[in-house]
């Protein structure tokens, strides 16, 4: 049985969603619903636990992936752009730009068979269809800024199609590949490490029944990379540690498409310039709930302007609904502190020096990783984790929830129970996670 506590947690989730800045997104916004190849649905940036020099980056794109899904199963798309961008000195404008885009290629028009035989490895002659990317760093404006090739041709491993057609897939899938500079970089599917009971979907409640994770079971594809923290850095040279404001950055993501689309029979050719369609930097606020007004429209445009949409955030709406089903006192507005930490960052945290408001996950690299990580990240100590930046295995639910009912030491006249107790009842993912990079766990099969 589900218990009150809980009840009130969902509230607090879709309290929380109202604030215009944190988009995550699982089919958060009528246009981008419709196409999921696109779809932005979590972004991780964390210093890295196993070399502390680096920093590692993971955007997850095209939500709920059925491992059946054959035979075309879940391709990047060749027509998005997929970007990761980093902001390091505050203006709410990208430095710099991970660019990646994909070619797909058929060895075998004339059969439906995604592979002819067991694929053993990424360059298997059974794997009938494959796909590469290019991964280009753009430092300036994405669009114009300097551009510098950082590899031509990397291959995707296949998805997890079944134990016949994949068997050992862990082995398989590795495919991470050393990049010139101490980087690496990944792309391919992954288990979906995002956790959470969405039945909040249901009149603000989770309903009746046992509590479950609504993405088990369920895979995405991950962009990931680790790159040097200098690499990051306005300056060019690491953090000197937690106090140095050359160590904070913010981080988001995007994808864009060509203007026009003109579709023909069997085939839409895709021209004009790149018009971006979805973005995604701190978790879980375009799709449950920015206004239905401003959903689409928070998914075109960049973090400059994301003070169109400041009252939904000082003023949010659904506090008022939690006070009058569920009688939970909130802290009345305007929600300062909720700016603070989901549009400025936390001062003397991850709040850098002469921040313009906007929409980012915001890192300081000069906190080092934890030894003991605690899911539930800075709101019990933990500086490493959320929201200072997001760890693949952080709680971002139920902080979140949290965080909205003013269970922090910004209100601390509600960090109270049930304030500080509250949360989705999911506490851990339902697939392990790796403890090397990629870090998202291995992708659930298909014909199981």
């Amino acid at each position: 049985m589900r218990t009150l506590c809980t009840l009130l947690g969902a509230g607090a989730l879709a309290t929380l969603a109202m604030l215009p800045g944190q988009a995550s997104s699982h089919r958060e916004a009528p246009l981008i619903a419709q196409d999921p190849m696109a779809d932005n649905t979590d972004l991780y940036a964390f210093v890295d636990p196993n070399e502390p020099t680096l920093v590692t980056l993971i955007s997850n794109v095209i939500p709920f992936q059925d491992p059946d899904g054959g035979p075309n199963f879940y391709p990047f798309d060749p027509n998005v752009t997929y970007e990761i961008h980093i902001d390091n000195n505050a203006d709410a404008v990208e430095d710099i730009t991970f660019q990646w885009k994909f070619t797909t290629e058929v060895r075998n028009a004339a059969t439906f068979l995604y592979n002819t035989g067991p694929v053993t490895t990424i360059d298997d002659p059974d794997l009938n269809v494959r796909q590469f990317y290019s991964l280009t760093r753009i430092d300036g404006p994405r669009r114009t800024g300097r551009r510098t090739l950082l590899a031509g041709r990397l291959p995707v491993p296949p998805p997890n199609i079944g134990p016949r057609s994949t068997p050992n897939y862990g082995a398989l899938a590795g495919g991470i590949q050393q990049l010139p500079g101490d980087m690496r970089a990944f792309a391919g599917q992954r288990d979906e490490g995002f956790y959470v009971d969405l039945a909040i979907f249901d009149l603000l409640g989770v309903g009746s029944g046992e509590v479950e994770d609504s993405t088990a079971g369920f895979n995405v594809s991950a962009l990931a990379l680790q790159v040097p923290m200098r690499d990051l850095t306005r300056t060019g040279t690491m953090p000197a540690g937690p106090s140095d404001p050359n160590g904070i950055i913010g981080v988001w993501t995007t994808t864009s498409r060509p203007a026009v689309a003109t579709r023909s029979a069997g085939k839409v050719d895709y021209t004009g310039e790149l018009v971006q369609i979805s973005r995604l930097g701190n978790p879980l606020v375009n799709e449950a709930v920015i206004d239905l007004a401003r959903k689409d429209v928070f998914n075109a445009i960049t973090p400059t302007s994301d003070g169109a949409a400041l009252d939904r955030v000082l003023d949010p709406e659904v506090p008022k609904l939690l006070n009058l089903i569920y009688g939970v006192q909130s802290p009345p507005a305007p929600r300062n502190d909720l700016v603070t930490i989901f549009l400025t960052g936390i001062p003397g945290l991850n709040q850098p020096q002469g921040v313009v408001a906007s929409e980012q996950l915001r890192l300081n690299m000069g906190i080092p990783p934890s030894r003991q990580p605690d899911p539930m990240g800075v709101l019990r100590g933990d500086l490493a984790g959320f929201p200072n930046g997001r760890r693949v295995g952080d709680d971002v639910t139920d902080i979140v929830l949290q965080a909205a009912a003013g269970a922090t030491p910004l209100t601390p006249g509600f960090n109270i129970a049930p304030n500080n107790q509250i949360g989705d009842g999911v506490g851990r993912n339902d697939v392990p996670y790796l403890a090397t990079f990629p870090y998202l766990g291995i992708p659930h099969a298909g014909n199981r």
